[in-house]
């Protein structure tokens, strides 16, 4: 020990190794956390909200439990913390907090020992609930006027915690408010949020955001292009914190003065003026100019993931200013709004309503590809083609009509009608369905015009000739086996040709009766119908099928094919089914008797069946593999 000097103090020197103590500077604040609102008038874009909550206190109807939800970055811990000041301000509880008492600066800085903020997604054990709130509930606050619990992430806490909250929040102490903060409002129980009176919070529109930047641009005297202001408000996605943290960024990036160009450069967003140029290409038809516009894009090293959604939205733009060319005005279309109107003329609403679903399944074929640059280019000049596209309405006019098509063809009259033919009782399914078609074909097309001059048809030397009428149907053509004398007749009077209305015969009530059990169930219809055979007798519809299988699934669903029936024809009629009848032992086929042993197994494969039931397909024959 050294000997002490004059005055008893220590006279042994100074280690030269010791530091000197510098003042601490201050460590910068990032906009975020500076310019995070400190009264309800500052929270940006959630006005009803806030208005609520300020009615509330004025009038008195504090609730016991607060829930605020909504996406990260709007305002939702930082308006429980408002709330906070504004019931335990020295000057309250009132809607406008003073922001200078200690209760008012202590709760800002977070250091109030009354106000107590519990970051669930640290705590999430019953153990941490109980320990931090529910057994300092009964103590009453040490200065302020409410013990409040701010409880962030609130849905990462568990069950049995929610369980044990549950209590407190329904019937806390007169002293005691709870403060929830989500993202996810969904995993809080029912049982917490009937208790609570829920506030959810919206994202912000990106004209406030920008606004918002604006005037913490010129506090920080930061000169910032307006276009640069918007496209980090767009940055953001509705989020406040992610548009500032975005700007604290470029400010490090290009100092005092930001341009467009030094956001999209940082950021690696795309500029306005880009996605215009690539929607011209596209109005322009110009499909070898994609190639090189994706080109830079990629050398540029842009996200094409983000370049299509960003392209989305300008379609989404167009779309706008085509249905009310006066959301020009909106704050969010102003900045462009001369070349987005002159864009948006040059495409139809269809052909936009089409390239949105274009780029739409083009976002999720880009963020999934090994080369994203291909599928852009190949949305890029699917929009391109859309352009060719012409309208169903046109297409009709033009076929109908017969003037040309914009591909080049011509809209050819319908063929004429073919004569019918008759049809028997007992129809297959196979030929319902082309005698369905032709028929089909035959009823669309318009009916002839009339004759202007037919010669009537002369009768035998015997009869007397009998006067002509002003309007008559022609006299029934003579038998084929009766030649009809050359003797000259005057021509007959013009006739309209009027077709009759001809009921339908048994075989095309099978045909309309095939067809709408085709159309109901394909599936089936592929696997037991195809090959069937209908007949109506009487007040039955007797089902002929080709085997036990067939006979089975049919019989499965009797009653379908009976109410299909009954919606069809009108009628009720009972189905019967039968098997056709095997021949006879002297003229059994061996070949044909194994392919239908191999086709009946393969039709009661599981596997077979899966098939089946996703392609409407028929089984027409079976061969083993040796």
């Amino acid at each position: 020990m050294g000997t002490p000097g004059r005055g008893g103090i220590d006279a042994r020197p100074a280690n030269p190794h010791t530091p000197t103590q510098t003042p601490v500077s201050r460590p910068y604040q990032v906009l975020a956390r500076k310019w995070r609102p400190q009264r309800f008038d500052d929270v940006v874009g959630q006005i009803g909200v806030t208005q609520t909550l300020r009615n509330a206190i004025q009038r008195g109807r504090i609730a016991q439990s607060f829930i605020f939800s909504g996406a990260r970055g709007v305002g939702k811990t930082t308006t429980a913390r408002i709330l906070a000041r504004a019931l335990n301000c020295e000057h309250g509880p009132t809607a406008d907090p003073c922001g200078t008492c200690d209760a008012c600066v202590e709760i800002a800085e977070g250091r109030d020992i009354d106000v107590i903020e519990l970051d669930a997604a640290t705590h999430t054990g019953v153990d941490n609930v109980r320990e931090v709130i529910i057994e300092g509930l009964g103590i009453a606050p040490a200065r302020d006027r409410y013990k409040i619990f701010i409880i962030d992430e609130v849905h990462m806490l568990s069950n049995s915690s929610f369980n044990a909250l549950l209590k407190s929040v329904e019937e806390p102490p007169p002293h005691v408010v709870f403060m929830m903060a989500t993202t996810e409002l969904h995993k809080i129980p029912e049982t917490i949020r009937s208790r609570s009176q829920e506030f959810e919070l919206r994202t912000i529109g990106a004209r406030s955001v920008a606004d918002q930047l604006a005037r913490i641009a010129e506090a920080e005297q930061i000169q910032a292009d307006p276009d640069a202001l918007l496209l980090l408000a767009r940055s953001g996605e509705g989020s406040m914190r992610d548009a500032l943290s975005a700007f604290d960024q470029v400010i490090a990036f290009a100092g005092e003065r930001i341009t467009s160009a030094d956001v999209a450069s940082v950021l690696g967003l795309i500029g306005r003026d880009v996605l215009m140029d690539m929607a011209e290409i596209v109005a322009d038809g110009r499909a070898s100019d994609v190639f090189e516009a994706v080109g830079r894009l990629v050398e540029s090293g842009q996200d094409l993931k983000l370049v299509v959604r960003e392209l989305t939205g300008l379609v989404r733009d167009l779309m706008i200013v085509s249905i009310d060319p006066t959301r020009l005005e909106d704050p969010e279309l102003a900045t462009d709004a001369e070349r987005l109107q002159a864009l948006a003329a040059r495409f139809s609403r269809e052909d936009l309503l089409r390239a949105f679903d274009v780029l739409a399944r083009a976002e999720q074929d880009v963020r999934y590809a090994a080369q994203p640059r291909y599928h852009l280019e190949m949305a890029l000049l699917r929009w391109i083609h859309l352009g060719n596209l012409m309208p169903i309405a046109e297409v009709l006019e033009a076929l109908g009509s017969g003037r040309p098509l914009p591909g080049g063809g011509v809209a050819r009259p319908a063929a004429p009608p073919r004569p019918a033919t008759p049809t028997a009782p007992a129809t297959s399914a196979g030929s319902a369905l082309r005698r369905l078609t032709e028929a089909s074909a035959s009823r669309t097309v318009a009916p002839p015009p009339a004759v202007a001059a037919a010669p009537a048809p002369t009768p035998t030397p015997a009869a007397a000739p009998a006067p002509p009428r002003a309007v008559a149907p022609p006299p029934p053509s003579p038998p084929p086996s009766v030649a009809a004398p050359s003797v000259a007749a005057p021509p007959a009077p013009v006739v309209a040709a009027v077709a009759p209305v001809v009921p339908l015969g048994p075989g095309d009530e099978i045909t309309q009766l095939v067809e709408a059990l085709r159309k109901s169930n394909r599936t089936f219809f592929g696997t037991a119908l195809a090959r069937a055979t209908f007949v109506i007798e009487g007040t039955k519809l007797v089902l002929t099928v080709g085997g036990n299988f067939e006979q089975t699934r049919c019989e499965g669903r009797r009653s379908w094919i009976e109410e299909t029936a009954q919606q069809v024809l009108g009628r009720k009629l009972l189905l019967e089914i039968r098997v056709v009848a095997q021949a006879t032992e002297g003229q059994v086929d061996p070949v044909e008797t194994d392919k239908a042993r191999l086709k009946e197994q393969a039709l009661k494969s599981e596997a077979v069946q899966a098939m089946l039931d996703v392609f409407a397909a028929e089984i027409r024959d079976a061969e083993e593999i040796q």
